[in-house]
């Protein structure tokens, strides 16, 4: 047989990369994390065009792309662009067919600066400020946020089968680690949370394997009247306007626990462990958003009283 004449193929095309690529992440990662790399990938589309292919995206294209969302929002919301694109683009190597060869063009692209605030903490005061007007199980969800420093996404999927009473643990499944897959996180139950969850589950409303589930027959809601939560939309906004506290969130609620645990003076290791970070690096860059009213307390507590007791003047010096 005549040896048959190759067919030319080109790369793969913007849209099968994305297309292939979140089915991929859909399987693997959080519906949180499949949103916003589905954003990024939209927005990649809405520049290139579906039908470009992959060979053609050139590093000067994609600096422009980046570069107006530097402009246009941020070099956070930019930084966070080109790591989506990069990791599609090195899972499109190991897995698609005809990929291109070489260097990713949108890592050629240097990160771009960022200006970002501290993350507000609230004061320990004013999350009991909000428990207080916070009723049933909204109470026991926020002590589980603050006694177990736990994800939104880990509360959400709590069973009552990951609680062990009388072993005094909590077993939380997280996926924020690479490959996606859910792990199993033991953590310790303080004696004040294992009354709560116990009472909370004698006298739930609706019996579900789930430790918190849509209990409101709303009309809005009343189609998820006992499934568990998927989000908990506008809930911490209007329990912290009710409690006349600045607004904060679920995830503020973690560091908050990092923040107790550090002002009491337990070591980093300790933080680390209660917080699940693998790194240690991790965890001082959680303890080093505390924000400027913990820094200051600290550094009131520790130097304002050193020195002498009189502050000496200093006089300007007479002129010729």
């Amino acid at each position: 047989m005549k040896k048959p004449t190759p067919t030319a193929t080109g790369s793969p095309k913007l849209i099968d990369l994305a297309n292939s690529y979140l089915d991929f992440v859909k399987t693997r990662q959080s519906r949180k994390t499949y949103v916003e790399k589905q954003g990024v990938l939209k927005r990649a589309l809405g520049r290139f065009g579906s039908a470009a292919e992959l060979d053609d995206i050139t590093v000067p294209e994609a600096l422009k792309f980046l570069t107006d969302q530097y402009r246009k929002r941020s070099g956070y919301a930019a930084n966070k662009e080109r790591k989506v694109l990069i990791s599609a683009w090195n899972w499109g190597r190991r897995y698609l067919p005809n990929f291109p060869e070489g260097q990713c063009p949108f890592q050629t692209i240097d990160r771009f600066p960022e200006k970002r605030q501290p993350r507000y903490v609230p004061s320990e005061e004013d999350f009991w400020k909000v428990y207080e007007v916070a009723t049933g199980q909204d109470r026991v969800m926020l002590l589980v946020f603050l006694f177990l420093a736990a994800r939104r996404s880990e509360v959400f999927r709590l069973k009552w089968t990951d609680i062990d009473f009388a072993g005094n643990t909590v077993t939380l499944w997280t996926r924020k680690r690479a490959g996606g897959d859910l792990e199993a996180d033991p953590v310790p139950m303080v004696q004040r949370l294992k009354k709560v969850l116990m009472a909370w589950w004698e006298h739930r409303p609706i019996v579900s394997e789930y430790v918190f589930v849509n209990v409101e027959e709303h009309a809005f809601c009343k189609e998820y009247l006992g499934q568990p939560f998927t989000n908990r939309q506008h809930l911490m906004e209007r329990l912290c306007k009710k409690a006349g506290v600045r607004e904060f969130g679920f995830h503020s609620i973690r560091h908050l626990t990092a923040s107790i645990l550090y002002q009491e003076g337990q070591p980093v290791a300790v933080a680390q462990a209660v917080l699940r970070h693998k790194s240690p690096q991790t965890t001082t860059r959680y303890l080093q958003t505390l924000g400027f009213k913990q820094t200051h307390e600290a550094m009131e507590a520790v130097m304002g009283q050193r020195g002498p007791g009189k502050v000496i003047s200093i006089q300007k010096a007479a002129t010729e």
